[in-house]
C-alpha cells in the first residue's frame, strides 16, 4: 500500500521526512534506518543518492475542475511530469529553493470523447499523477482543491501488479533526459504494471540492509535485481559473490513465491577497454559469470537469470560516457525487457 497523506497516495515513497526550515515534507524512497546504513568500504554515496525521488509520484482523485499543488525542489531544479490517468498532461519545472504552486486544470477534451477512448491501460482517467525525474530532491507542502473532495486512487484505478526494480544508476534512470523514457518506466508501460524504483546511482552495493528492506517491503509482486556494475572497481569477485548471494537468499527466503529476475551487467565500456588489466575490465566478465551461477544455486523456478546483453542489444544506445543509456537506449532496453518478462506465468493474465 502507498503512503497516504492529505488524502494523496505517495507512490514509491517510504517516508515523508519533515525538512527543518522548509515547512515541507521530503519524499524519501527508503526509510532513514536503511538510508543511513548504506555503503561498502570507503563508498557511502548511496546515503545521499537515496534522497533522490526517482519514480516517486503523487496520486490523487478530485471531482473539482482544477487543483493547486505546492512543492519545492531542494538541491537543484527538478522536473515534474503530470499525467491524467495514462495521458501526459504537462511538463513543469520546480526552481530550486522556493515553493512552487502548480495549478492543474481538468483536460478540456476528456468530457467530449467516448469514454472507451480513455479506457485505462494502467491508470483510470480520473487519477492525477505527478511523476518526478530521477535527480529530483522534492518536498511536498500542500494541496488545495478549492473545496472539492480529494481522495487517493482506489483498487481498479491503478495497476494490478507492482514491480520492484533494484539496481544501479541505470535502473535509477541515470542520463535519461525525460523521466518517462527510462527503461524501468518503459517496461512498466508495456507490461501494464506499476513500479517501485529502488535504483541507487553508483551505489548498488548489495548491502544486507538493502536485502532486508526489500525482503520486508510489502506491496510488490515481482522484482528485478540488476547486479554487479557498481562493485567491479570496489569489490573482489569473492566479495561480490558473498554480497550478491546474501541479497538473493534473503529476498527469496522472505518471498519464495514471488518471481525474481536477476540481471547481470549491461554491456558498457568495460567490455572494450584497451587496458585489459583495469579492474573493471577484469571483473566484469567474472561478475557476469557469478550472477547466473548464484541463480542456479538457489534452484528455484521463481528465481530466473536474464543476461544484460539481451536487454541492451545496441551499443549505440549508450551515452558518450559509454556506460549509461541515452533515452534511445533506455527505450530499447525497456522494450526488450518487457518482451522477456511478459511470458512469465506469474505476470500473464494478471495485468490490469
Amino acid at each position: 500500500m502507498p503512503l497516504i497523506h492529505d488524502n494523496i497516495a505517495f507512490h514509491n515513497v517510504a517516508e515523508l521526512e519533515p525538512l527543518p526550515g522548509s515547512g515541507g515534507l521530503r519524499l524519501q524512497r527508503f526509510p532513514s534506518a536503511v538510508r543511513d546504513s548504506l555503503g561498502f568500504k570507503h563508498h557511502s554515496r548511496g546515503r545521499f543518492f537515496s534522497h533522490r525521488a526517482a519514480g516517486c509520484e503523487l496520486r490523487f482523485v478530485t471531482a473539482g475542475p482544477f487543483v493547486r499543488v505546492a512543492l519545492s525542489a531542494q538541491e537543484s531544479d527538478a522536473t515534474v511530469i503530470v499525467y491524467k490517468g495514462d495521458h501526459a498532461h504537462s511538463l513543469l519545472r520546480l526552481p530550486a529553493g522556493v515553493v512552487t504552486s502548480l495549478f492543474l486544470e481538468e483536460p478540456a477534451f476528456f468530457p467530449q470523447v467516448d469514454a472507451a477512448m480513455l479506457r485505462p491501460r494502467r491508470f483510470a482517467p480520473c487519477v492525477w499523477r505527478l511523476l518526478f525525474d530521477q535527480d529530483a530532491v522534492v518536498c511536498y507542502h500542500h494541496l488545495d482543491a478549492f473545496g472539492h473532495a480529494v481522495r487517493p486512487p482506489t483498487t481498479g484505478e491503478t495497476p494490478t501488479l507492482t514491480w520492484l526494480a533494484y539496481g544501479s544508476s541505470i535502473t535509477f534512470g541515470g542520463n535519461a533526459l525525460h523521466a518517462a523514457n527510462t527503461y524501468v518506466q518503459t517496461a512498466a508501460r508495456r507490461l501494464g504494471v506499476d513500479v517501485l524504483n529502488l535504483g541507487l546511482p553508483g551505489s548498488c552495493l548489495c548491502e544486507p540492509e538493502i536485502a532486508g528492506h526489500i525482503a520486508r517491503l510489502p506491496g510488490w509482486d515481482f522484482a528485478t535485481l540488476e547486479l554487479g556494475v557498481n562493485l567491479t572497481e570496489l569489490a573482489t569477485p569473492a566479495e561480490f559473490e558473498t554480497r550478491a548471494r546474501n541479497l538473493l537468499a534473503t529476498i527469496h527466503r522472505a518471498r519464495p513465491d514471488a518471481p525474481i529476475f536477476v540481471i547481470n551487467i549491461f554491456p558498457n565500456r568495460a567490455d572494450h577497454l584497451l587496458d585489459r588489466a583495469a579492474s573493471a575490465a577484469v571483473n566484469t566478465p567474472l561478475f557476469n559469470a557469478i550472477v547466473p551461477r548464484l541463480v542456479a544455486e538457489l534452484g528455484s523456478p521463481n528465481v530466473r537469470f536474464i543476461d544484460g546483453r539481451v536487454i541492451l542489444t545496441d551499443l549505440a544506445g549508450l551515452c558518450s560516457d559509454l556506460v549509461h543509456p541515452s533515452d534511445e537506449g533506455h527505450l530499447l532496453m525497456g522494450e526488450n525487457l518487457a518482451a522477456l518478462l511478459a511470458p512469465a506465468p506469474a505476470l500473464s493474465g494478471k495485468r490490469s
